[in-house]
């Protein structure tokens, strides 16, 4: 076995194509040709320049190596093949169901930065890294992302580009693979690398132009990496299928394995292959970065007065203050909106730890991903309504494993007058079918406060949904809002008694139970006084957290009330009364009416805009009498 302190390029290449072939065919599956075009750009930077403790891939002075064009697996596996990472069986069973090999890369291989293969993410989550790297660690690890070019058609690289060149990220380095063609034909500029160049130059970035093949010009660019005002992107002219002669710079071989003959011939044609051939990678120095333990916070008070009137967006605001004092790695990006979200009063206490990432929710996402990946706990904010552009970085960051947190402010027609383009109504639903992702929904400003808290300790991604307009504080400064319950109110039998006072007393009292969250909860109270009136008691839950939600509650206040409204100023589609359905569904005897949004919203006050979509205690209340009849 062969550990060469002096790579032998040529050798590594033909043996990382082999491996390429033999993988893909093997699995009859797979990118080889994409794989091969950036074969010997990353055979040069891994054996030569790439810094890794593979022992610690958690290690936060290992350089980050990031495969945007995450379809070049073969390609990536087969660094870690020549590494004496990977044994022969591991490769065998490239893309099969009980292996870590997966057709893209995600979190199950553990020296994975993040999931790739949905195009044009790669960059962004980059972008995280060396935020981490140059403001927050001040560790000199570089962060290097290769691309193919065809995912430079994807408006979130541009995000990715404008941002690193507004930061100076001299940290970051991203390599193009310009190999010509796409999946189904040639890409918008082909070979045009002086387009491409001066687009990068354009938004801060240093550039230089290679030939992708040739080994010297390869190893003269990556000289400059680190050395840099700005960031820096190699534009390397490459071919698709090099090394193969029936493939190279072929249209109709994207994602095709080649059958085995073709197999054969192509092995034949690489030459010699040293087999055994392996390559040393550098270590990285040592590391002093400590992460911090999540926030116990048990006895931690909410800063408000019962009565007070504050809005959730604003207690949002004064929580991620508070908890930042006591949680160092927590750091706070924004779309743009921060007085809005009142991210601001993160931003006037750790200006260092918060990251204004302009109008560009999707590079805000793919960054936060990059932040969590190096120990970080982010938290991005913007309005409800602007995250359902970044849903594709939302779910892949699952499949990263990343612990994101993300505020959607202005949710729902209760913002009023800015209308319906800035009306977050499908975010519930969104988030609600991200895997492992909770919800919450908090009502008011203390358990706004106390589930930033709950957010900051949960090991994994998370949405809180908050509201403009300010609600009354209802709930006492030591309450406490465990993700996975919810609040029960009943009216007092003083409250019973006054509101009913002179009125004849039936013989029977009829039940409801009205679930709501956020504004439409406190409709759901000022209809229960209404309700009392008419002989109807109804049972108010406050279902701040919508996912998980608490099924055995619901299901138990759902049997003894038997009929049940659900409120929410959301979309009638995937929101609260899903969620609420999915948890009564094999009751029997049980009435249930959903409340939401489902006409086209428009401009207008808040009151006017909830009786607009029946979501107003005046319309829980006629739904009630006609649900008890």
């Amino acid at each position: 076995m062969q550990i060469s302190p002096n790579p032998d390029f040529e050798k590594i290449s033909k043996k990382i194509r082999y491996l390429i072939l033999q993988m893909s065919t093997l699995a009859a599956s797979g990118h080889p040709t994409s794989s091969l075009s950036a074969t010997d750009l990353m055979s040069v930077f891994f054996s030569k320049y790439f810094r890794y403790d593979f022992k610690n891939p958690k290690n936060p002075t290992n350089d980050r190596l990031i495969f945007s064009k995450g379809h070049a697996s073969p390609l990536y596996y087969a660094l870690f093949m020549l590494a004496d990472v990977l044994k022969e069986e591991d490769v065998h069973s490239y893309r099969t169901f009980t292996s870590n090999l997966e057709g893209h890369p995600t979190f199950r291989f553990p020296y994975a930065e993040a999931a790739t293969g949905s195009l044009g993410q790669g960059l962004s989550i980059g972008v995280g890294c060396a935020l981490n790297g140059k403001y927050l660690d001040k560790s000199d690890y570089m962060t290097v992302v290769l691309l193919g070019d065809g995912e430079m058609a994807e408006g979130s690289v541009w995000e990715a580009l404008a941002l690193s060149g507004k930061y100076k990220l001299n940290n970051l380095t991203a390599i193009l693979d310009v190999n010509r063609l796409g999946q189904s034909e040639a890409t918008m500029l082909e070979y045009d690398l002086s387009t491409y160049q001066k687009r990068v130059e354009s938004f801060g970035w240093a550039t230089k132009i290679i030939d992708g093949h040739d080994f010297r010009q390869i190893e003269k660019a990556y000289e400059q990496i680190g050395r840099t005002t700005g960031p820096y992107m190699i534009i390397a002219k490459t071919i698709k299928g090099k090394g193969v002669s029936f493939l190279e710079d072929k249209l109709g071989w994207h994602g095709k394995p080649l059958p085995q003959d073709q197999y054969e011939q192509a092995i034949k044609e690489l030459g010699d292959i040293d087999t055994d051939l392996k390559i040393s990678v550098k270590k990285p120095p040592a590391a002093n970065i400590k992460y911090h333990p999540l926030v116990g916070g048990s006895n931690i008070k909410a800063p408000y007065k019962l009565g007070d009137k504050v809005a959730t967006r604003k207690a949002y605001g004064e929580a991620l203050a508070f908890y930042g004092r006591i949680v160092p790695n927590l750091v706070v990006l924004d779309g743009e909106v921060k007085n809005s979200t009142f991210a601001e009063i993160f931003k006037a206490e750790f200006p260092t730890r918060f990251f204004e990432m302009y109008i560009a929710e999707q590079n805000m996402m793919g960054a936060a991903i990059g932040l969590s990946k190096m120990g970080k706990i982010p938290f991005a904010s913007t309005f409800a309504a602007f995250l359902t552009r970044a849903y594709d970085q939302i779910r892949m960051g699952v499949l990263s494993g990343a612990n994101i947190k993300i505020c959607g402010s202005h949710a729902g027609v209760s913002i009023g007058e800015d209308g319906p383009s800035q009306m977050g109504l499908e975010d519930l639903s969104m988030f609600r079918t991200i895997q492992g992702c909770f919800v919450v929904y908090p009502s008011d400003a203390t358990s706004t406060f106390q589930l930033v808290g709950e957010m900051i300790r949960a090991p994994h991604m998370g949405y809180m949904r908050t509201t403009r307009p300010a609600t009354p504080v209802i709930y006492a400064p030591s309450e406490k809002f465990p993700i996975g319950g919810c609040k029960i109110h009943r009216i007092s039998k003083q409250k019973t008694l006054r509101l009913r006072s002179g009125q004849t007393k039936n013989k029977e009292q009829k039940k409801v139970l009205i679930i709501g969250a956020g504004v439409t909860f406190f409709e759901a109270l000022k209809a229960q006084e209404e309700l009392i009136k008419k002989n109807i008691e109804a049972i108010v839950v406050d279902c701040y957290s919508v996912k998980p939600i608490d099924g055995v509650t619901l299901r138990k206040l759902a049997k003894e009330a038997r009929n049940v409204i659900v409120v929410e100023d959301h979309w009638y589609e995937g929101g609260l009364g899903d969620a609420v359905l999915n948890e009564l569904i094999n009751l029997e005897n049980i009435q249930v009416k959903k409340l939401a949004v489902s006409k086209l919203p428009r401009s207008g006050k808040p009151d006017e805009l909830m009786d607009f979509e029946g979501i107003s205690a005046k319309s829980i209340v006629r739904e009630a009498v006609q649900l008890v009849k």
